[in-house]
């Protein structure tokens, strides 16, 4: 499949590239569309942002590693991101990723073999009033116990 966006896609870059005094600072919201467009931020998705830009894949390659938010592979249908910060590690994260891990058959970072869910763990997710908690794709979970961790994972079968 090439690497490349539509003419409405590249519409779309040159408007948030006018939203910044220097249109590299559009780089970010460029990477989000890219990534909703190819699925995951693959070298050749580096690259061709890079054109865009007129910036060097590694570059490109320093933001995309810098911040959790991109993928550099293709990732599950539904994302479950355990904080494991210091409240979240407080209340009992550890063992919600150890039950994940278990439960799923997968490690931190990994997708099940179905391609159903990518388990990840991040450093804050801003919710200590809910630690121990996890996102879902884009919704917080909190107060999290094994029990209700097998729920969830139930429901997103």
């Amino acid at each position: 499949m090439p690497v490349e966006f539509t003419r409405e896609q590249l519409g779309e870059v040159t408007r948030l590239q006018r939203l910044y005094p220097d249109r590299g600072g559009a780089l970010l919201p460029v990477l989000h569309l890219a990534q909703e467009v190819f699925g995951y931020i693959s070298e050749d998705v580096e690259k061709y942002v890079g054109t865009l830009f007129d910036l060097g894949p590694a570059h490109v390659h320093e933001v995309v590693t810098f911040y959790t938010m991109y993928f550099r592979r293709p990732r599950g249908r539904h994302v479950l991101s355990v904080c494991h910060n210091l409240s979240c590690h407080l209340m009992g994260a550890q063992e919600i990723i150890a039950h994940l891990t278990s439960r799923l058959g997968i490690e931190l970072g990994e997708t099940t073999d179905d391609g159903r869910i990518t388990l990840l763990t991040v450093e804050c997710l801003c919710a200590c009033e809910m630690a121990p908690m996890l996102q879902v794709d884009d919704r917080y979970e909190g107060h999290l116990t094994v029990e209700k961790v097998e729920r969830l994972v139930d429901r997103l079968a």
